[in-house]
């Protein structure tokens, strides 16, 4: 009995990576049309398949880091901020995410500390 008690983990495992797989694959597929759509200046349905790609696959830092840029594009700068917050939570150890971060921090700031003169 206890020799069978380690296929019930692996069974597991077996059966959440493909449902994992799909989730990313779809997610995936969200990012790069709003990366095409971004490219011709439709900020709100990149936004939007942006927002989705993180709905599908929460876990896609780069689903969130794009959805920064987004909100960005929209002037949603604290919305902005909470995306690329969520980005380096899930992917701490990204120094694209981490350097995009960055920048919109110095943009950021500079911008409010001009507002408060």
């Amino acid at each position: 009995m206890s020799r069978f008690l380690w296929l019930v983990p692996a069974l597991l495992l077996g059966v959440s990576s493909p449902a994992f797989a799909d989730r990313r694959s779809d997610a995936k597929a969200q990012v790069e049309f709003g990366i095409l759509v971004a490219q011709r200046g439709l900020w709100k349905e990149a936004t939007y398949r942006w927002e989705r790609a993180t709905e599908i696959d929460p876990t896609y830092g780069a689903a969130w880091n794009n959805l920064g840029v987004g909100y960005e594009q929209l002037g949603r700068f604290d919305d902005a901020r909470r995306a690329y917050e969520r980005a380096l939570e899930v992917e701490p150890g990204n120094t694209y995410i981490r350097n995009n971060y960055d920048l919109f921090r110095e943009i950021y700031d500079r911008q409010n500390r001009r507002r408060d003169r």
